[in-house]
């Protein structure tokens, strides 16, 4: 008996202090945008205003809905985009045999482990040719390419677990493979589709290499970019400030990923079960 105890408080020990270990660095930045000055860390008395909101939504000076509208269209597309482009790929090597089947979805994987500085110089040279530097395809197209192969494992193994005798009915019906995707398949993989969609989500949003180098302004420049040029732009650095950009991006995905955690956790896991 003494065992089972020990091991229920080790387990209600152990979860305590990985949440507080996870949502300190948050409870901590919603602290400090909340604050005047940083006073308080020197015995002062804790000014708690709204004023940094303020300042960073009503100042233009500032342009951080720029950057936040930046990111909202670039990572919305890029994951319509790669869920499209994934969805169509997952559907070919779950429902067809040919040669490189097995070989395809694996180079894709290895490609993508590649650092994203080893292809930076290549990249900015080709936009430069191009004349996409500081606009959103600048962004949308590597933001692709380098999301969709994870998009692609995240649906192989939820399409791979869809019997084909669904597509083998609707084929018998004059279904064409295009409506059985679309139709049949996909809101199938519901799920699926949802997790993979704000895994790219987040990712592109967090993405700071690429956007620092192939944007140069607030017109195509992103949020991650403008909070890291925040300290260069406006001197010494404005924490409450900061850290108020930071919530504005980080707290919204939070909340949607909350909302959204029984389709994450379906999507991610129900590839690894057999049956």
């Amino acid at each position: 008996m003494k065992e089972v105890y020990v091991k229920k408080i080790l387990i209600v020990v152990g979860t305590i202090f990985f949440t507080l270990f996870v949502l300190a660095p948050v409870i901590w930045m919603l602290f400090v945008s909340l604050t005047k000055d940083l006073g308080f860390l020197q015995g002062g008395g804790v000014n708690l205003t709204l004023s940094n909101y303020v300042n960073i939504i009503s100042n233009k000076n500032l342009h951080m809905l720029d950057y936040l509208k930046n990111s909202i269209i670039i990572s919305t597309t890029v994951s319509f985009l790669v869920i499209f482009i994934a969805g169509f790929g997952a559907y070919a090597i779950t429902r067809f045999n040919f040669p490189g089947k097995f070989t395809i979805p694996l180079m894709m994987l290895a490609i993508s482990i590649f650092p994203q500085i080893s292809i930076a110089g290549y990249l900015f040279k080709i936009e430069s040719n191009l004349r996409l530097i500081n606009t959103y395809p600048a962004l949308i197209f590597p933001y692709t390419a380098w999301t969709a192969p994870l998009a692609l494992w995240i649906l192989i193994s939820y399409f791979s677990q869809i019997p084909r005798e669904l597509d083998e009915a609707a084929l018998v019906d004059g279904a064409s493979r295009k409506n059985i995707l679309l139709k049949i398949i996909f809101p199938l993989s519901t799920p699926g589709l949802i997790s993979a969609f704000l895994i790219v989500f987040i990712a592109c949003i967090n993405e700071l290499l690429f956007a620092l180098l192939l944007t140069t302004d607030y017109r195509a420049q992103t949020i991650s970019v403008g909070i890291t040029l925040f300290q260069g732009l406006h001197g010494e650095i404005p924490w409450g400030e900061l850290m108020a950009s930071a919530s504005l991006v980080t707290v919204p995905l939070i909340i949607l990923t909350l909302f959204l955690q029984k389709y994450i956790i379906s999507g991610l896991t129900r590839g690894g079960v057999k049956g």
